[in-house]
């Protein structure tokens, strides 16, 4: 059983290596069109080109999110996420970003739409409710997740130690 667990975490590593790599080239191509679109000059499509260049950047930053929690979730700690501290501190991690990334897309999409094409803003406003629900809905987990958490008060101070190993 230990053989199947260890290529499970290497499996994860090398998932989490994959999404580095993903981010890492997401980074690249948003400063060349970040660069590309300051030296063409200061105007409306330079400014819409910076736009989507941060909309990318934070598709960056979920990759990476989801990097670093795979890898000290999975690889580092070695953790089977059943408890209710564990599953609530790991989608908190990743909805965060994703929230944020898609509230940013959103942006971007409402400033191309009302610049371009009127009729997408739907799409823009699709998305950003959509964003808006999802939060809600991540917020009613947390609330309802804190009971469960009350009935096993030792799990949270387990992950603060856990945090600790990692951090320092």
């Amino acid at each position: 059983m230990k053989q199947i667990t260890a290529v499970f975490g290497v499996v994860h590593a090398v998932i989490a290596v994959l999404f580095a790599l993903g981010a890492l080239a997401l980074i690249a191509i948003a400063a060349s069109m970040g660069f590309e679109a300051v030296t063409e000059g200061l105007g409306l499509p330079q400014a819409q080109a910076l736009i989507e260049a941060i909309g990318i950047l934070a598709a960056a930053v979920v990759a990476f999110q989801i990097a670093e929690t795979i890898t000290e979730e999975e690889v580092v700690r070695d953790a089977n996420i059943s408890a209710p501290t564990r599953v609530r501190r790991f989608l908190s991690r990743f909805f965060v970003v994703v929230i944020v990334a898609l509230a940013i897309e959103g942006l971007v999409m409402t400033f191309r739409a009302a610049h371009e094409e009127a009729a997408d803003m739907i799409y823009a406003a699709a998305l950003l409710v959509g964003t808006g629900v999802l939060l809600a809905a991540w917020g009613y987990f947390i609330y309802c997740n804190r009971a469960a958490e009350e009935l096993e008060p030792d799990a949270m101070e387990e992950a603060k130690e856990e945090d600790k190993k990692i951090d320092g």
